[in-house]
């Protein structure tokens, strides 16, 4: 571990298993013998029932105080460091660059399987990114996973991306963590994430490195709200913390912590504050106590200490103010009712009025028989939104808070639908959510085989492998239907999720040894080429990554069917009329069961609206499939729902014979 230990916690004999589900199985048959049943749960009253975030945003003044407190520190420290600040959409509001901090940052070196058959480092592990991409990205990634009701730091993104939850030497053989693969999203070629430049300040911006797993970023508060985040990088190792069990004396992490006084997160929704079934999460390992006095001087690190510049697709090198989340100008704002009718959503829109992506029709006329009609997206988005606004939340305080996440809707060629949000949603489950719903549905598409063999050998090589494992020689040919968590069984590093000493799944990385974030597998392996050339971009100027990720080829509709990225943590269901695959549905934004729920339930309930759509059908759900590890058969999983979820219904199991 690149970092001193301070002191080693006392192991917990009984640290808790990461249980991914409450019983809501939804393998069985429908209990609906005749008529017609009603939604499920019933829908309350059209009342609003969530508040709206402040409107805050931090001034250039107030970001020249981050950076000189930022700065301040790890001058004391002695650490020679980049500092990125962001407000909560991801615009990037100024970068500082100390004096002697190294212009490149290595990603971890941990190696799966030590080197690969070739001798080559595997996946983007070892590779030397620019230190400021490595800056940007913890930065985006405190003020991305933060809400009004979640503070979460990088040092916690660490603890639930990882191949065991939590992670330490004395939990090997537990599940991998909730948001395994999240690190893979918001990526520099997301067509959702907007750019730099041409996109003003509208948001989600993308990040450099999607999501990162290495201390040292924070969000940012004004008055409870958050309001952007803040990055350090300097020591040269861009990885993560391996063990939960020890407090860990990390330069970076205290720069950054120095960072947000005066704006750090309301003590109480802090992640340590936050459990994830049993298990506290972590948001810092250092403490003020561990803090020099605090420069507050701007005038006194800038120019002796370094300086700001510019980094290429991010920032022009001045200090630029935040813009207020929930105005048009940040790219999110409340519905009116010609664009939602529910009072409570908030939608992504152009900066100049315009929503980026209202209900609309499929486009994939020319590959189902019927595709989804507007009336009928504009359903499932109500029902999902209804069922979300009703659920307890998982990952938020107070206790008893509602539910909060992104639902994303697509048609089978990847397609944009439409997106709403609840108002204080964090931001990364935009564009995870969109992952989500275009993973459901490719993956349960007739062509995910064939455009998986178009993509390159490296690509093709995981197809076979999946038919394989599975024993099926039709596999991924549309013959069963997978949502996110069926193929997230299918991309944990073990199989079954977390057993040691049991095979790969055939969507991860073949040898299982050890963990890395940076080389996962399928996920890792689709979008690797965009990041390495974005960071040409970033670094030398070169051409920047297109618009669309994926070596995939494009749809009918001209774009891949995953033009951001796949997802392998739950929270999507594919979309079907009777047998037929015609979308996917993808929620993000709370804990993964919820997240389940909502896709799989709000489906359910628009289709007894509608009487025409539905999940998939019963018998061709990947529940069905069993794989056989010649000393156990193994059932994969379709969803898992919450046992009691609501908060105005002591309903339990309510996804059970759906």
């Amino acid at each position: 571990m690149k970092v001193m230990l301070r002191h080693s916690i006392a192991a917990a004999s009984a640290l808790a298993l990461m249980a991914c589900g409450g019983g809501g199985s939804s393998s069985g048959s429908s209990p609906v013998t005749g008529g017609t049943p009603a939604p499920s749960p019933t829908p309350t009253s059209a009342g609003r029932l969530f508040t709206d975030p402040a409107p805050e945003a931090l001034s250039i003044a107030e970001v020249e105080q981050v950076f000189a407190q930022a700065v301040g520190e790890a001058q004391a420290r002695g650490l020679a460091g980049t500092i990125a600040v962001v407000d909560r959409v991801g615009n990037v509001l100024g970068v500082f660059v100390m004096n002697g901090s190294p212009a490149l940052t290595t990603l971890s070196r941990q190696q799966i399987g030590g080197m690969a058959a070739n001798g080559d480092e595997v996946g983007l592990q070892g590779a030397d990114v620019p230190t400021v991409t490595a800056a940007i990205a913890k930065a985006v990634t405190g003020a991305y996973l933060s809400s009004g009701g979640n503070a979460f730091s990088s040092r916690t993104a660490s603890q639930i991306v990882q191949e065991h939850f939590p992670p330490a030497p004395t939990t090997v053989g537990l599940e991998s963590g909730p948001l395994f693969g999240v690190q893979f999203s918001q990526l520099p070629c997301s067509d959702l994430s907007a750019r730099f430049g041409a996109d003003g300040l509208i948001g989600p911006k993308r990040s450099p490195l999607g999501l990162s797993a290495d201390p040292g970023g924070f969000p940012l508060y004004k008055n409870g709200v958050v309001v952007g985040g803040i990055g350090v990088e300097g020591d040269g190792d861009y990885g993560l913390d391996i063990n939960i069990l020890d407090v860990d004396v990390d330069d970076e992490e205290a720069a950054a912590l120095a960072g947000i006084q005066g704006f750090a997160p309301p003590p109480d929704i802090t992640a340590d504050r936050i459990n994830v079934d049993g298990t506290s999460l972590r948001f810092t390992d250092m403490t003020i106590s561990d803090l020099s006095p605090l420069q507050n001087s701007f005038g006194a690190v800038n120019g002796p200490a370094g300086g700001l510049v510019a980094v290429t697709g991010y920032t022009n090198g001045a200090i630029t103010a935040g813009v207020t989340y929930g105005t048009e100008a940040s790219g999110i704002r409340r519905a009116d009712a010609s664009e939602f009718n529910l009072p409570d959503g908030y939608i992504l829109t152009d900066g100049a009025g315009n929503p980026r992506y209202p209900a609309r029709a499929g486009t994939d006329g020319g590959s189902v028989a019927q595709p989804l009609t507007q009336a009928e997206v504009t359903t499932i988005l109500e029902e999902a939104f209804t069922v979300l606004s009703r659920s307890r939340a998982q990952i938020r305080r107070p206790l008893d808070s509602r539910m909060q996440a992104t639902i994303s809707l697509v048609d089978t060629h990847g397609e944009i639908l439409g997106v709403v949000r609840s108002p204080d949603g964090p931001i990364f489950g935009t564009d995870v959510s969109l992952q989500k719903a275009r993973t459901a549905a490719f993956f349960s598409n007739s062509v995910a085989a064939a455009e998986m063999n178009a993509a390159g050998a490296a690509i093709a090589n995981y197809v076979t492998r999946v038919r394989t494992f599975l024993g099926d020689p039709n596999a991924l040919t549309g013959s069963f239907a997978f949502a996110d968590r069926s193929g997230g069984n299918l991309a944990r590093p073990y199989f079954p999720d977390g057993e040691v000493g049991r095979p790969a799944g055939p969507l991860s990385v073949e040898v299982p040894d050890t963990f890395s974030p940076f080389a996962v597998g399928l996920q890792s392996d689709l979008i690797a080429g965009n990041i390495v050339q974005h960071l040409g971009f970033v670094g030398a100027g070169g051409a920047d990554t297109a618009i669309g990720c994926t070596p995939l080829p494009a749809s009918p509709s001209g774009s891949p069917r995953i033009a951001n990225g796949i997802q392998i943590f739950p929270g999507s269901v594919p979309i079907y009329r009777g047998g037929e695959l015609i979308g996917g549905i993808g929620v993000s934004g709370d804990g993964i069961d919820q997240d389940d729920m909502v896709s799989f339930l709000g489906l359910h309930n628009a289709g007894v609206v509608t009487g025409s759509i539905n999940n998939a059908p019963n018998d061709i759900r990947a529940d069905r499939i069993v794989v056989d590890l010649g000393d156990a058969e193994v059932r994969l999983r379709y969803v898992n729902c919450p046992f009691a979820p609501f908060l105005d219904d002591p309903a339990n199991n309510v996804c059970e014979g759906l």
